[in-house]
């Protein structure tokens, strides 16, 4: 393989990486989002099992916000609805200013990403929604033990007393949400339980030019998977999902973070009585779009109580953290088409991080490792390449001795490639191969919210943003135009002195890439490097020993 397929290798790996996320990657679909003070609240999700009153838009008001402060989030609640308005995650910092936190939900600066609760009964219209408006007995709250409740009651109706109740526990993301419903009426009331995450279309903050990935609804069954809509389908009326469930989740997923309704957590049995009491969807509701569960629960008689409690997931994808939750909720770290080769690749990162207690140095270990476990494949295609190189000088000989008779060169190549027993493809092919892997590896490097705030050495105290000082992207472009030097010449000066700029030219996109990635191929180009001189090397001494004998 000569210097242009090496640039070709190159140059489509990365393009089949920017081509997916500019034509195929769901974007946020464009729209004109409203300041929170008076964007439309569309009604809540319609109960199968019975038909609730239609409710007239509202503007999403505002009432007294309770704030709860535990020792990962600050929150802050609604009493009208109850709604979940604001979280910010402690641990995490802001991706435009690192003194503040990360701000996962919120209804401020023209913003709009809510998760909201209700109930619906056509017995009984007057059960509480997100617009009833709540009473608390306390306006702030801050977890002192392993625990804290927040207790929110809403007016009784027709007798039917709610009271919603958050837990929030130490250390935790997991959030409670159990609505307790005492029927003081004189009918039985059938009520539907719904869980809603509403938000606009925006891109989440901190989102790069180069790092695009999947912003919008999913939901995940154990029958049908894991499967999202973007924004743009939604705005379409398109999207296929699984509407019914006995399990799952419902969630809104962006780069790092997620929030999803938990309808069956690892440690407990589903809400879910049958396959025909919880259903899941997603729609756009008035430029504002929503990911939506609703669960039937039994009949309560007149003087009985029930209880219902269905958790929200509200944090980072941190996969030791989502495997305890909810099964299936570890498929938020999106990795697409190629997940097969990211999904282990990601283990085995984990793996590494364990042995070390350094991200940075887990991604050279990884490094290493990939680079062993392809030493045959690339073994093989720097060998085809040194004996290109080789041939070199031959090659300009014959173009000199045919001139401008194109087939009767290329006749002469080939009977030089066949006698010297050279394969012109054995270069390509090994390298075509682990596209895939390469490709993996971006995105498991890309969607790890591990590397978000994680240290490696001296200035790289982010793994997941661009090298301040730009150190490691100037080593990857003078790595790449290292590497022109231990490959074949082409024939043509332009076309040599095109395959020396172009690496260049083309490496100047890791300079916004996240430290992570660009670290990952700096230290597999100087491997590559080595490897391959030394092959080269290895040749040379060899084809000496042959003359001298």
């Amino acid at each position: 393989m000569d210097s242009k397929r090496l640039i070709i290798f190159i140059v489509l790996s990365m393009g089949i990486l920017l081509l997916w996320q500019e034509y195929f990657a769901p974007k946020p679909a464009p729209q004109q989002v409203a300041q929170t003070q008076t964007a439309s609240q569309p009604d809540a999700p319609a109960s199968r099992t019975a038909s609730a009153q239609p409710v007239d838009a509202a503007k999403l008001t505002a009432g007294q916000r309770i704030r709860v402060s535990t020792d990962v989030i600050k929150a802050e609640i609604d009493t009208v609805g109850g709604d979940l308005r604001q979280l910010d995650l402690l641990k995490h910092d802001s991706a435009t200013d690192a003194k503040k936190p990360f701000e996962l939900l919120t209804d401020k600066n023209g913003r709009v990403y809510v998760a909201q609760t209700g109930l619906v009964a056509a017995s009984n219209p007057a059960l509480p929604t997100h617009k009833t408006v709540y009473s608390a007995e306390q306006s702030s709250y801050t977890l002192s033990g392993d625990s804290l409740q927040v207790k929110l009651t809403a007016p009784v109706a027709n007798g039917v007393q709610v009271v919603k109740t958050y837990t929030f526990k130490k250390g935790s993301y997991d959030i409670g949400v159990r609505f307790d419903i005492h029927n003081g009426g004189s009918t039985p009331l059938a009520p539907t339980a719904y869980y809603r995450l509403l938000r606009d279309g925006q891109a989440p903050e901190g989102e790069g030019r180069f790092a695009h990935t999947f912003t919008g609804p999913a939901v995940y069954t154990a029958e049908n998977k894991f499967q999202k809509v973007s924004f743009e389908d939604l705005a379409k009326g398109k999207g296929d999902y699984a509407k019914n469930a006995t399990d799952g989740w419902v969630g809104m997923l962006q780069h790092y973070f997620m929030t999803a309704w938990i309808l069956k957590p690892v440690d407990a049995a589903s809400v879910c009585k049958d396959e025909k009491s919880c259903h899941f969807e997603l729609k756009d509701s008035n430029g504002l779009y929503s990911a939506a569960a609703t669960v039937d629960l039994k009949t309560i008689n007149p003087g009985q109580t029930a209880a219902i409690t269905v958790p929200l997931y509200a944090g980072p994808e941190d996969y030791s953290v989502l495997t305890k939750v909810a099964d299936g909720l570890e498929y938020s770290k999106d990795y697409g088409w190629v997940h097969i080769f990211a999904s282990p690749l990601f283990w085995l990162l984990t793996k590494l991080h364990g042995l070390v207690q350094n991200w940075g140095w887990a991604i050279v270990l990884l490094t290493l490792t990939v680079k062993a476990i392809f030493y045959p494949l690339t073994a093989a295609s720097y060998r085809s390449m040194a004996k290109m190189k080789a041939l070199a000088p031959r090659l300009e000989r014959m173009k000199e001795q045919y001139g401008d008779d194109r087939m009767k060169f290329q006749q002469a190549v080939m009977e030089m490639y066949k006698s010297e027993k050279v394969n012109p493809l054995g270069g390509c092919l090994p390298m075509l191969i682990q596209i895939p892997v390469f490709i993996g590896l971006y995105w498991a490097l890309l969607a790890s919210v591990e590397l978000r705030q994680a240290p490696w050495i001296l200035w790289y105290t982010d793994l997941a943003r661009p090298d301040p000082f730009y150190v490691l992207p100037v080593i990857m472009a003078a790595t790449m135009f290292l590497q022109t030097f231990l490959n074949p010449p082409p024939t043509d000066p332009m076309q040599a002195k095109m395959m020396k700029i172009m690496p260049v030219a083309f490496s100047a996109m890791f300079f916004f890439f996240p430290a992570g990635l660009v670290l990952y191929y700096a230290v597999n180009n100087i491997l590559s490097i080595a490897q391959q001189w030394y092959i080269n090397k290895s040749i040379e001494n060899s084809k000496k020993v042959a003359l001298q004998s």
